[in-house]
């Protein structure tokens, strides 16, 4: 009953913007929104982004690190849309429930290591239910492992312009590793929509039907106003959700992280997307109006901050999610000829493995992650060699010159600061 409600004073208030754009004088058309009050809770942030240009409307405590939760699944959805659109997976290929997939917590599926579902059903899963045994199965069917797969995530949320956040596992349960902010959410939501439209009606699923089992989707402002993103929750990360919607031909990503309810939470999350798409038609109106004022808050927001022009907008031509058969460890030979400092890798045939800490759009940049690495870690990089891989349109910083130990902690060592590194295996 209160979902149903929600949802008609949402297609109420929608109604009502369109109605007061057409008819009423700015003054007359305010709408009666609550103050925000969650703004106050501790591990309260929010954002309100305009999808098409990435215009930040309304922004609190937006970088500020958070545990994502379930949301993190979005990445996870990412990087399977991804490699069904290059044609490395099918909807009706297998997905195998490895012992460690189908052990994990719930909510899950409830498949049975060495059973399998389908592609399609996997995505339903997580779209809907938010599955933990299927997220972590698919991360497996991609990348090997789920460890593997969780660096292939954050290796491209930075390529995303996702700056302080780092993934640990492909379900957002509890892990201490796994945190994002508010603005990087939106930058994930929006990036997912805009570079795999095709698929972003799956985040509309209300349910679906599994083996004869209905399964009715977490998000419970899907409907008229709302047509997707995500929700997330945990004892640490309190209620999450990311949320979607389009009126005028203007898209709208909203993201509130932190609720103490499921019912604040929505509320607070309705309340920023109709406020949102209300300052967009005053300012069309020649209004000079912040989404914080029409909200009540005490401070002003101030001046309308534009996303840089690159935020989330990362080529994405020649990036691939390298599957199981063909692993990432052995895709091109390193560019000596473009090492920044002399070879001093062991000679040993156990000093073989690789450490890869960035994927760039030209030589130049690789190069500067490279030098970067060198200064802050170089107790644990000496005696490696850095250099570039190019891969298509892409150059891989990496360095070469491990045992296999060595990279193992030498990637521990810049995870802990919260910065991508992945262990390459000898080719």
């Amino acid at each position: 009953m209160i979902k149903h409600a929600r949802r008609l004073f949402l297609a109420l208030g929608l109604a009502a913007i369109t109605l007061f754009g057409s008819v009423a004088t700015p003054a007359s058309a305010e709408i009666p929104y609550f103050r925000n009050l969650l703004a106050s809770q501790t591990k309260y942030a929010a954002m309100v982004v305009d999808a098409k240009t990435g215009e930040v409307l309304y922004a609190k405590h937006e970088d500020s690190p958070r545990y994502p939760a379930s949301i993190t699944k979005v990445m996870t959805l990412y990087l399977t849309f991804e490699a069904l659109a290059a044609g490395k997976i099918h909807m009706d290929d297998p997905v195998v429930f490895s012992p460690h997939a189908a052990a994990q917590a719930p909510s899950k599926l409830g498949v049975r290591a060495g059973d399998s579902i389908t592609v399609l059903q996997a995505i339903e899963s997580m779209t809907t239910l938010s599955a933990n045994d299927a997220a972590v199965a698919m991360g497996e069917k991609l990348a090997g492992t789920e460890s593997r797969f969780a660096a292939l995530m954050t290796l491209r949320a930075q390529e995303l312009g996702m700056q302080n956040t780092h993934f640990s596992n492909a379900n957002g349960l509890p892990d201490s590793r796994n945190v994002s902010t508010a603005r990087d959410i939106a930058i994930m939501s929006r990036a997912v929509m805009r570079d795999y439209p095709q698929y972003y009606h799956f985040f509309s699923l209300e349910g679906f039907d599994f083996r004869g089992r209905q399964i009715n989707s977490h998000n419970h402002l899907l409907g008229p106003g709302v047509d997707g993103l995500k929700t997330g929750f945990t004892n640490a990360s309190g209620f999450n959700i990311a949320i979607s919607g389009v009126r005028d031909n203007r898209r709208l990503i909203v993201v509130v992280l932190g609720g103490p309810t499921r019912v604040a939470r929505d509320q607070n999350a309705e309340d920023l997307l109709l406020t949102g798409f209300d300052v967009i038609r005053r300012r069309a109106m020649g209004e000079k109006i912040t989404v914080a004022q029409n909200l009540f808050e005490p401070e002003l927001s101030g001046p309308v901050v534009r996303a840089p022009v690159e935020q989330g907008d990362g080529d994405q031509a020649g990036l691939t999610i390298e599957l199981t058969s063909a692993p990432a460890a052995k895709a091109g030979k390193i560019n000596v000829a473009e090492s920044r400092k002399p070879a001093k890798a062991k000679k040993a045939a156990k000093a073989r493995w690789a450490v890869q800490v960035g994927e760039f759009h030209s030589s130049k940049d690789a190069h500067r992650q490279i030098a970067f690495v060198e200064k802050r870690f170089g107790e644990k990089f000496d005696g490696a060699t850095g250099g570039t891989d190019k891969d298509g349109r892409r150059y891989k910083a990496v360095f070469t010159g491990f045992s296999e130990s060595d990279a193992r902690d030498a990637c521990r060592a810049m995870k802990a600061k919260r910065l991508a590194c992945l262990v390459l295996e000898p080719s």
